[in-house]
């Protein structure tokens, strides 16, 4: 990629992260999280209240699995085991009594309505989404969904409908793990494999879950023009890890960064490009000289092939065979001569 498309690249994501966490100008209505054991998504909403208390929104928490409304919410509304017209009152009754001019509507997990409406889910979604309600669910990967028997078995998952209908899809990942994944690409390996995909009685969560450094987004930014934006991220959680910059106006910088231009990321990079050189260098690796000199590659160049001369008689001549005898070394035979 030429140096100014990947600069241009850069800035384009860089600056489009930094609108999506910070809510700006509505540029996604519906952003869904896709979390799982090895790496949660709490960390990645922290950031969107802390950013949304900044910016002046309401932010509204419905609750399936939190116990306390985190640091930053205002209005907490408990979801667990009741209907979708009555969370649909009292979360309508939440975000006026939020009084702010835009509202965060936070839900900490769909997969309770996966399983226990799934016909019901889009339109409950739907319901929510205004010009001054901006909406951020999760949905856990590694929960398993039951069978729901009024659900028809031809209709889409509800997560294939939760991807459809959201405007950003955000998938968060182990920083650790991502950057071991790399190191094994590098170098031809197969992929690591963490939690339940080792398929080893007990384990639940790998190592290197759930780092408290930071976290990686793979995010998927869906444009009206319907093409779409792809691009990996990092985003620390620790201040003393990236230092934070002044801008000009003597606000804080954004933290996050594209994932390619983590320190680690980097190293492996350059790791994988000195294999490479040694590799190149190194040839066959073999206990004998394969290459030839200059002197040898001289006196090769000036070695005259017999079909050299051959062409120099004008060619057509019916296969003669153009023979130079030498008088100390070859023995002739008379008869043949004579022939």
């Amino acid at each position: 990629m030429p140096p100014d498309t990947l600069a241009h690249r850069r800035t384009h994501n860089l600056l489009l992260i930094s609108r999506l966490l910070s809510l700006r100008d509505n540029v996604s209505p519906f952003t869904l999280l896709l979390d799982s054991l090895s790496q949660s998504a709490k960390p990645l909403i922290s950031e969107h209240v802390r950013r949304a208390s900044i910016a002046k929104f309401s932010v509204v928490f419905v609750s399936f699995e939190t116990l306390r409304a985190p640091n930053g919410v205002e209005k907490f509304v408990k979801g667990r085991g009741k209907s979708i017209p009555v969370l649909q009152k009292e979360i309508a009754a939440a975000v006026l009594a939020g009084g702010a001019a835009k509202t965060l509507l936070i839900i900490d997990s769909l997969n309770y309505l996966s399983a226990s409406a799934p016909s019901s889910l889009c339109l409950f979604l739907s319901s929510l989404l205004t010009p001054t309600t901006t909406l951020l669910s999760t949905y856990h990967l590694d929960v398993p969904l039951p069978r729901n028997k009024a659900y028809p078995e031809t209709a889409p998952d509800p997560l294939t409908l939760l991807k459809y209908l959201s405007t950003t899809l955000i998938t968060v990942h182990s920083i650790h793990h991502v950057l071991l994944q790399k190191q094994h690409k590098d170098r031809s390996l197969p992929p690591p494999i963490w939690g339940l995909g080792e398929d080893i009685e007990g384990v639940v969560v790998g190592l290197g879950s759930n780092s408290l450094e930071g976290v990686v987004l793979e995010m998927e930014y869906r444009r009206k023009s319907g093409r779409g934006v792809a691009e990996w991220f990092y985003l620390p959680l620790a201040d003393k890890e990236v230092p934070v910059k002044k801008n000009g106006n003597g606000k804080d910088k954004d933290r996050v960064m594209l994932l390619e231009d983590h320190p680690r990321w980097r190293l492996s990079e350059q790791v994988r490009r000195q294999e490479e050189h040694v590799d190149e260098g190194d040839e066959m690796r073999t206990t004998f000289e394969l290459g030839i000199t200059e002197r040898q590659k001289k006196a090769r160049d000036e070695v005259v092939l017999p079909y050299m001369d051959a062409q120099k008689e004008g060619g057509g001549g019916g296969g003669a065979i153009l023979f130079t005898p030498e008088k100390e070394v070859d023995d002739f035979d008379e008869e043949e001569d004579e022939m």
